[in-house]
């Protein structure tokens, strides 16, 4: 437990190395029960399932890597901000490698869900007993139909460059920004195209559970689809390395698989505002005005 006030809470990432807090290798027994509750009331029974592949997928690395002792599915922490017993505000974060969830909370209710990043190396797993697995498919293989179903007129609006970028572009920084209003409106889009588009949001907010999904999707919808824009960097081609976007007033979300030879992804979901439990104002202003 660190006091809210502490600078630690706005230092997220991803990539593999020790963090803040308490790790499942340093849980006893039914501090590791207390754990997985606490992450399956947070998150939804397809989203839990993926956190916890996700932290499997160490195993593979392990052994890929002829025994890499820092991968290891037990280094994967639990920080809290605040005291969660007060009614007053308070955060708290799963860490780990290609796994950073953080929520906010402020008089008993949830307040945001940003930062949540999950990605996997390898994003498909090409050997053992989960050869075949690909814990974020339905991201890849529904980004391929969007873009696959555009007119090439559409394409000219939203394919930006042949080229992907190496990272998702916004990394770990504290406020996430993308400069430029680029990329094809959701207005632009064909019936059929709007509801691939949205099975394709939905892949990103899926994981958080139930109450979170419809509160992202009511702080969408008060800002109106029509706005939602879509961008992609890279060849459409699956065995090319590839990048696309989200993007709204308020959010942004990313999808990266471009390390490892385009076997590796990186997806982002942020807050422009609201990262770290940080906009109280708007999220009153969606919980009360929706209604």
């Amino acid at each position: 437990m660190l006091p809210l006030t502490s600078e630690e809470r706005f230092k997220w990432a991803y990539v593999p190395g020790d963090r803040r807090g308490v790790s499942w290798g340093e849980m006893t027994p039914t501090q590791r029960e207390a754990a997985v509750e606490l992450l399956r009331q947070s998150l939804s029974a397809e989203g839990f399932s993926k956190v916890e592949a996700i932290r499997n997928l160490e195993s593979v690395l392990a052994e890929m890597e002829n025994g890499n002792a820092s991968r290891d599915p037990k280094r994967y922490w639990f920080v809290f901000y605040g005291n969660p017993s007060e009614p007053s505000q308070w955060v708290w974060r799963y860490e780990g490698h290609h796994i950073s969830l953080t929520f906010g909370n402020k008089n008993g209710r949830l307040i945001s869900s940003t930062p949540q990043f999950l990605g996997t190396n390898p994003a498909e797993v090409k050997m053992g007993s989960l050869k075949g697995q690909r814990v974020l498919g339905p991201q890849q293989d529904l980004g391929f139909q969007m873009v696959e179903s555009l007119s090439a007129a559409q394409q000219a609006t939203a394919i930006l460059s042949k080229d992907a970028p190496s990272d998702i572009l916004t990394t770990s920084a504290r406020k996430a920004s993308i400069e430029g209003d680029l990329g094809l409106r959701f207005h632009q889009l064909t019936a059929s195209q709007k509801v691939i588009f949205k099975k394709l949001l939905a892949s990103h907010y899926s994981v958080q559970n139930i109450p979170e999904q419809k509160r992202r999707l009511a702080a969408i919808s008060k800002e109106e689809f029509n706005d939602l824009t879509f961008v992609w960097l890279g060849p459409v081609d699956r065995r090319g390395k590839h990048y696309y976007r989200i993007q709204g007033k308020s959010f942004l979300v990313e999808y990266d698989n471009t390390q490892s030879d385009g076997n590796h992804v990186h997806t982002v979901w942020r807050d422009f505002a609201g990262d770290f439990g940080q906009d109280v104002l708007a999220e009153h202003y969606v919980h009360e005005h929706s209604k």
